[in-house]
């Protein structure tokens, strides 16, 4: 049996076609989606489906910390989830007002078991073999999730500088989509804008983690330096170190300008050998500077 997921077994069938390699993440670096995702879809279901609308101005509070302006940004949606239960339940106003975020133990028991993968897929099985309530509520919530996202999200393009990074790159790198997001969300987005005409491949959260994705599709058919991994969260740039390639950050709140920089100057620098170094130690320093670890009120 493989070491990955069977809906993973096209990225590891993947034959170079070109000598380099990049991947992309979606929400939040090539999309502006990442904000209407979560703001209009994720929230809501969470203060609904968890009975937070007592504390929902503190709900939306942590949950737009972790998800969008903190180094966990891009995190997969179950701890993320947990996390903002977590720092619901030490707020002070929270436990004013005698409300118990829930402990969410069997939620930390399957993102703890590595032989489910971390979607509604996992999550399903994972139910078979451990039927619990609080795992119908799990499941009620993320179904809900990806409903809200399916009626809400659609006609927001890429961001500037993404569709001729694309067109750039086609006859010159082999590229994939590398997401957390479900297969079938990125997949209607990237054809929506008619840009998966670019990428070799879509790759989603039943796929494995990004770096399993990276892995699969990139690992050992590349020169280390000729493989670059393009995303917006500190998770992103985990993956690609996990396979020792390199990294560009698209900076939270500067996407335009860092797609412009990227079309302009990075990719050029990548594309000579010119990137490794100190251009990279340069742009992830100042990305890292936009992502605290610790929220607003408790500065």
């Amino acid at each position: 049996m493989a070491d990955f997921p069977e809906a993973a077994r096209p990225l590891a069938e993947l034959d170079p076609e070109r000598d380099f390699f990049v991947g992309i993440d979606s929400d939040g670096c090539a999309f502006d989606t990442m904000e209407i995702k979560h703001k209009e879809c994720f929230i809501p279901n969470t203060i609904k489906h968890w009975h937070l609308q007592p504390v929902s101005k503190y709900a939306r509070e942590a949950a737009e910390f972790v998800n969008l302006y903190s180094r966990w940004r891009g995190i997969n949606r179950w701890p993320a989830l947990v996390m903002v239960f977590d720092l619901l339940r030490e707020r002070p106003e929270v436990q004013a007002r005698d409300v118990e975020p829930p402990e969410a133990n069997h939620i930390r028991e399957f993102i703890a078991d590595d032989g489910f993968p971390k979607s509604n897929d996992g999550l399903q099985a994972y139910m078979l073999k451990h039927p619990d309530p609080e795992l119908d509520t799990a499941w009620a919530w993320t179904t809900g999730v990806n409903a809200t996202v399916a009626d809400m999200v659609h006609g927001v393009p890429p961001f500037p500088y993404v569709r001729e990074s694309l067109a750039f790159l086609a006859d010159k790198a082999d590229m994939i989509v590398v997401s957390a997001t479900p297969v079938e969300a990125l997949t209607r987005e990237w054809e929506e804008h008619d840009i998966a005409r670019y990428v070799r491949g879509i790759a989603g959260q039943e796929m494995g983690k990004k770096a399993l994705h990276l892995k699969l599709a990139a690992g050992g058919k590349y020169a280390p330096d000729h493989i670059l991994m393009i995303g917006d969260a500190p998770g992103d740039m985990k993956a690609a170190r996990a396979n020792n390639a390199l990294f560009y950050p698209v900076n939270p709140g500067h996407e335009e300008a860092s797609w412009q920089r990227f079309y302009e100057e990075a990719v050029h620098k990548f594309l000579a050998g010119e990137y490794a170094g100190e251009y990279e130690t340069s742009l992830i320093a100042e990305f890292e500077k936009l992502l605290p670890d610790v929220p607003p009120w408790k500065r």
